[in-house]
């Protein structure tokens, strides 16, 4: 099965531009209450993602105060991992793997633009109705 049977939009998602102040990018995170964050350039690229870790340590090792987050830039940020992406014509049973690492996948058309991501939660559930329908053969 294509990832596009289980993915999540990118009108759906929440993610933050690589020009974002620190204070936007937490500010979005808080308000969707994610761990993580798809970054993508203004182009719609996906650039990487950034976690609340990679947040806390640059805030402490910077020690900046909150005014000074409005002043910075997430590209400053270094990112401890990003989240693998996948091209779009990927098949589900190829992202399960990558999925044990990550909260999501971010996915990818032709041209790198990013359309949306697969989280845990679909492949589980994408998972779950293979079984089933393993069984009813049986």
């Amino acid at each position: 099965m294509n990832v596009l049977f289980c993915l999540t939009p990118k009108e759906k998602v929440a993610y933050i531009y690589n020009d974002y102040t620190i204070r936007q990018a937490l500010e979005k995170m808080q308000i969707y209450r994610y761990n993580s964050i798809p970054i993508l350039n203004r182009k719609g690229d996906y650039v990487g993602t950034l976690s609340e870790g990679d947040l806390l340590w640059y805030i402490k090792d910077h020690q900046l105060g909150f005014e000074q987050t409005e002043t910075k830039s997430v590209k400053v940020v270094p990112r401890n991992k990003d989240n693998v992406s996948v091209p779009i014509h990927t098949n589900m049973e190829d992202i399960i793997e990558v999925a044990t690492k990550q909260n999501f996948v971010p996915v990818l058309d032709d041209y790198g633009a990013f359309i949306g991501i697969i989280t845990r939660k679909d492949i589980f559930n994408y998972m779950i109705k293979q079984m089933k329908v393993n069984e009813e053969r049986k």
